[in-house]
């Protein structure tokens, strides 16, 4: 258990570091965490986030979508990345190229 607890957290600090109005998909925060594709182990990772301070809100699919369904979380999900400015096609899609958090530094280094 303790090397999962380790990768997670490494996980929460890169999800940390997404800004404000600003998303990453699963397999970004993988890669970025040193787990190459490992997507799904972010998934798992933010389903039992441990504090109100990861925005878990911020992570979305490779398509721009949210996973969760809107039982599960979704309707949440979508009203706070709508709170902070981010805007959903018709289709319910986040165009990744206007609001995809593209990081100038290795978030494992700050």
């Amino acid at each position: 258990m303790g090397n999962k607890l380790n990768k997670w957290e490494t996980i929460y600090s890169v999800v940390k570091q997404i800004p404000e109005g600003k998303v990453a998909t699963y397999g970004q925060i993988a890669t970025l965490s040193g787990y190459y594709r490992q997507a799904r182990q972010v998934g798992y990772a933010l389903h039992v986030v441990p504090s109100d301070d990861i925005p878990w809100h911020r992570v979305i699919n490779a398509q721009g979508k949210i996973s969760l369904n809107l039982e599960m979380g979704g309707a949440v999900q979508r009203k706070l990345l709508e709170s902070e400015g981010v805007v959903f096609t018709e289709a319910g899609v986040i165009p990744l190229r206007h609001y995809q958090w593209q990081p100038t530094i290795d978030p494992l280094e700050s």
